[in-house]
């Protein structure tokens, strides 16, 4: 079922990245047989005839859509540490979103608790449906969660920044390669 919901991304869109470190070791052995990497648990695996990458449903944690990279046979030095970066960073993002989304529902249960148990209510009403607070006593929340985690925000902001620029930086070299190449082939065609 999953797989269904699994998109391709051809053309031009390259993106590379599994969803953790231990799975990107994992997909790199499955290349090196020659083999399709292994969804490491992503609830999809895409053909193995496929020449793109996938994206998979969003992840119940993170709600990041996981991504499995194509891997060509003859991927050069270059390439493979452009698709690493693009792994790293998306481990990074996952496992950043994964802890923050935990963290922002934990303690907005908690938040909602106490004022309830402030105003002498219980978690359910009479009807047994979940009690909830108003607008406003959750803007509270909100403001207060956002002010407490602004350093770790800060933080992610600087260091996605730096991936992004190195992921960019190496894209201009694969990008600067292959126009080299294709050229050297156009001109050895031409001369022949």
């Amino acid at each position: 079922m999953a797989a269904a919901r699994a998109l391709r991304v051809g053309g031009g869109c390259r993106g590379r990245l599994l969803a953790s470190s231990a799975s990107s070791s994992a997909g790199g052995r499955a290349a090196e047989r020659g083999e399709r990497p292994d969804s490491a648990g992503l609830g999809f695996r895409p053909p193995a005839h496929s020449h793109s990458d996938w994206i998979g449903p969003p992840d119940k944690h993170s709600n990041l859509r996981p991504i499995i990279f194509y891997v060509p046979p003859e991927e050069s030095a270059l390439e493979r540490r452009l698709r690493e970066a693009r792994q790293e960073a998306q481990a990074s993002n996952q496992r950043f979103w994964a802890r923050h989304n935990r963290a922002f529902h934990q303690e907005k249960e908690e938040f909602i608790y106490s004022r309830l148990k402030a105003k002498g209510l219980e978690m359910r009403d009479e009807s047994g449906q979940k009690a909830t607070l108003n607008a406003e006593e959750m803007a509270d929340f909100y403001k207060d969660f956002l002010s407490k985690n602004f350093k770790k925000h800060l933080q992610y902001n600087r260091d996605w920044y730096k991936r992004n620029f190195r992921i960019t930086f190496l894209m201009g070299q694969v990008a600067l390669v292959r126009a080299l190449r294709w050229l050297r082939r156009r001109k050895k065609n031409v001369e022949q």
